[in-house]
């Protein structure tokens, strides 16, 4: 009899532990809640070029709501996106509605049945847009919950506002993120200044019609990136501003003592020309041709020249293109330079007198992307201006 009491005590303690398990162990809601889930791979939409959001809406399994977001190319292999949001009517597996798009005000209708099989999805039907008429036939949809649907919409522009030093971010590129409708009057405020926009960075991506804001990427002189960031952040529609990444890998960067650069608070660039060119003639065995800062980026882009040892008798030359940043270690004041130098790029031609031998560079598919030999420029570059190269392992200086 005790023993029959305790183990009747001890069910009744662990009933609702168990029903508690119960509940953990269940993902789906409880039947006849309100649901939402969502589609986001629905294939064949506009020649398969089409970034498609089905959100419904469900009570147990019946849909009692839709709303469809297709956003696609304007015009066959165009950059520039169009996209409509279609609230559907639902009524029973047929899903129809009528929109306009948003951009060139298309005329849309939209008309899909949507048939369960198994634990996916078939959908089949027809979507005009304009004069152009999609047959959709779409098998194997999954669904996504709306944290799984949430998860998957962050997206980071890599704007950095303020940062503690250029380790992450680059000195010279700039980010900022505006309202698409004030992008237009931003870009055109640009205009004439010493600056390099990102034609990447035009294109309005289907996130960023859904966002409602894209970002602008910028290449700047270091010494003017602090006052265009804040000039841009008072500008009408500007969400952020800040800088972001760019050219400077810091395995091809080194750090050093900025007194004997500087006349003032302005860079010694006849200094530091002579000094890096002097470097760089040293490890490639060339002959400096050509020096010159860019006055909207900041770079010092180097030539160099040197006979082409693939064929001597011909007497071709070698080119060795090379760009440098110089710039303070982080915002602000800095007792610290830093000067990035880029990967060479080497061509050949033939300089002699008289006719011309016609050459072409030949890449097979694994030359092409190989990082040509800097001849050990960042090393030596190091000792010159006795600096500190970037310990990748540790994330620090050495």
């Amino acid at each position: 009899m005790r023993a029959l009491l305790f183990c009747l005590i001890g069910l009744m303690t662990a009933a609702p532990d168990l029903a508690f398990a119960q509940m953990k162990l269940s993902p789906k809601a409880a039947p006849g809640a309100n649901e939402t889930r969502y589609f986001t791979s629905i294939d064949g939409l506009m020649d398969g070029n089409a970034d498609v959001v089905l959100k419904e809406t469900r009570q147990g399994k019946t849909v009692t709501s839709a709303v469809l977001d297709v956003c696609y190319p304007a015009e066959k292999g165009s950059d520039r996106k169009d996209r409509f949001v279609a609230n559907l009517a639902v009524n029973g597996q047929t899903m129809t509605g009528t929109t306009q798009s948003l951009g060139d005000k298309l005329p849309v209708t939209v008309r899909l049945l949507r048939k369960p099989t198994g634990d996916t999805f078939e959908f089949k039907g027809q979507i005009s847009v304009g004069q152009t008429v999609t047959e959709v036939t779409s098998t194997d949809n999954s669904d996504l919950s709306e944290k799984e649907f949430q998860d998957n919409q962050t997206t980071d522009d890599g704007i950095t506002a303020a940062p503690k030093d250029f380790t992450e971010v680059s000195p010279e590129s700039v980010g900022v993120r505006i309202k698409l409708d004030a992008a237009l009057d931003f870009l055109k405020g640009l205009k004439g200044q010493d600056l390099e926009v990102s034609l990447n960075s035009l294109t309005v991506s289907c996130d960023a019609l859904r966002a409602g804001e894209q970002t602008i990427n910028i290449s700047v002189d270091p010494d003017r990136a602090a006052a265009l960031i804040a000039k841009s952040k008072s500008s009408p529609g500007v969400v952020a501003a800040g800088w972001t990444s760019g050219v400077v890998e810091m395995e091809r960067t080194i750090r050093f003592a900025a007194a004997d650069w500087r006349e003032g608070d302005k860079l010694n660039k006849d200094k530091l020309t002579a000094a890096i060119s002097g470097v760089l003639t040293k490890t490639f065995s060339a002959n400096s041709a050509s020096s010159t800062w860019d006055a909207n980026t900041g770079k010092l882009k180097m030539t160099l020249k040197r006979p082409s040892q693939l064929f001597p008798p011909l007497g071709l030359t070698e080119t060795i293109e090379v760009a440098a940043l110089v710039s303070p270690d982080r915002p602000g004041t800095s007792d610290r330079l830093m000067l990035w130098i880029s990967s060479p790029v080497i061509s050949t031609a033939d300089e002699t007198a008289g006719p011309k031998l016609n050459l072409t560079e030949d890449f097979s598919g694994d030359e092409e992307g190989e990082q040509t030999d800097d001849n050990g420029s960042v090393e030596a570059l190091a000792k010159e201006f006795k600096g500190q190269r970037w310990d990748v392992d540790k994330s620090a200086w050495k």
